[in-house]
């Protein structure tokens, strides 16, 4: 695998939209891709500001680009400027992905749900929704797309706890289904007889808080599974291991929702594999 090739005339280029965009590790997930599959085309990172957003999506269908990723802060916003929006995206209320068709028009969709399963299942084959309740510490950006995917796997119950409890409320409002949503300082509490723990917070990543969180209540056959991927192995993950509950890292989640986007612009059915996980780590 070579890191140069020659675009041509004929090229497929999709891209990524996010303010600042420099950290995003697409452009080097679906340049591996590109590089595997030997395509003719690319994936290009658009530093795009709030107020030019609308102007650089517009563009996408003129310049020839067949879609493209959103990334933060622009997920929630993007939804109100594309020409349409699949039911699973209106439900998430956020999209992170663009497809231009072949009449011109932009639609927008959510892989952030299908990524953060795929990894799941992938890392942890023997897990069911069906199995017990889950714990979803957080109700920011990536939350909503956790919550519909977990109740689309058949969760039971799903306890939503955020440091702002109004958040949490409004991701239960929107969705519905099976959620109860509980304060931050009863995180412990809800821990008990849960199958699935998983953390969306910022906490415990590089250069934030650490999460706080007693694991005792915790059976031991549960699975905890953090989306925060800097540091790799997060405290939690390592506290979860240390008493015997099988993890689930965070790069997993990046590098699947990554391959819906990958077969819809490219055609091609990329997998994730160690290979792939151990070169967009060493970005």
């Amino acid at each position: 695998m070579t890191d140069t090739h020659t675009l041509t005339g004929k090229s497929r280029i999709a891209g990524i939209f996010g303010w600042p965009v420099d950290h995003s590790r697409s452009p080097r997930l679906h340049g591996y891709w590109l590089r595997e599959f030997g395509i003719d085309g690319a994936y290009i990172p658009f530093a795009t500001h709030p107020s030019k957003l609308e102007q650089g999506i517009r563009a996408l269908p003129a310049l020839g680009f067949r879609g493209g990723n959103i990334t933060l802060p622009h997920k929630e916003r993007a939804l109100a400027l594309v020409d349409d929006v699949t039911p699973l995206a209106r439900r998430i209320g956020a999209i992170n992905m663009l497809v231009v068709r072949e009449d011109g028009t932009i639609l927008g969709d959510n892989s952030d749900g299908f990524g953060f399963i795929a990894n799941l299942q992938q890392v942890q084959s023997g897990w069911r929704g069906a199995t017990g309740p889950a714990v979803l510490l957080g109700a920011g950006g990536a939350a909503r797309a956790i919550v519909v995917s977990l109740l689309d796997a058949g969760v039971p119950e799903l306890r939503l706890v955020n440091r702002t409890t109004r958040r949490a409320e409004e991701i239960a409002e929107a969705v519905g289904g099976a959620i109860k949503v509980l304060p931050w300082d009863a995180r412990a509490d809800a821990l008990k007889d849960a199958a699935l723990l998983v953390n969306s917070t910022n906490l415990g990543m590089a250069g934030q808080a650490p999460l706080e969180l007693d694991l005792r209540n915790l059976p031991k056959e549960a699975v905890v599974y953090d989306i925060v991927y800097v540091p790799l192995m997060t405290d939690l993950l390592k506290a979860a291991h240390q008493r015997g509950n099988r993890i689930v890292d965070g790069i997993g989640m990046l590098l699947h929702q990554g391959r819906p986007g990958f077969k819809t612009w490219f055609g091609q059915d990329a997998q994730v594999t160690p290979e792939l996980r151990a070169f967009v780590l060493g970005a």
